[in-house]
């Protein structure tokens, strides 16, 4: 009779639950998903990058300032509430990112 130990079925490929994955192929699909995920948060700041240059022509034209410093403290604060500190500090850049430095 044999014995089998974790280690054997790790190296042979399979499992009683399926194939076996390596650290490598785990991290590499992780990466993957990562770099799908940033791909559409890039593309989300863009698209709220130019609904800002939007809001903020918008303002201007109808001869309002071009920032709303009330609005920036609400997204702040969501930012931070949901994100704690970080947030905040993410919250700032998208902010710049949308309407410059003030």
């Amino acid at each position: 009779m044999t014995t089998t130990t974790p280690e054997d079925t790790t190296t042979s490929g399979a499992t009683p639950e399926g194939p076996a994955v390596t650290p490598e192929a785990a991290i590499a699909a992780a990466r993957e998903r990562i770099d799908a995920i940033d791909d559409r948060i890039i593309g989300l700041i863009q698209e709220r990058t130019a609904v800002s240059a939007v809001v903020q022509q918008t303002r201007i034209s109808s001869g309002g300032r071009r920032l709303s410093l009330n609005r920036e403290m609400e997204i702040l604060s969501r930012y931070r509430e949901a994100l704690g500190k970080p947030g905040t500090a993410l919250a700032m850049t998208l902010l710049e990112l949308c309407r410059g430095r003030v």
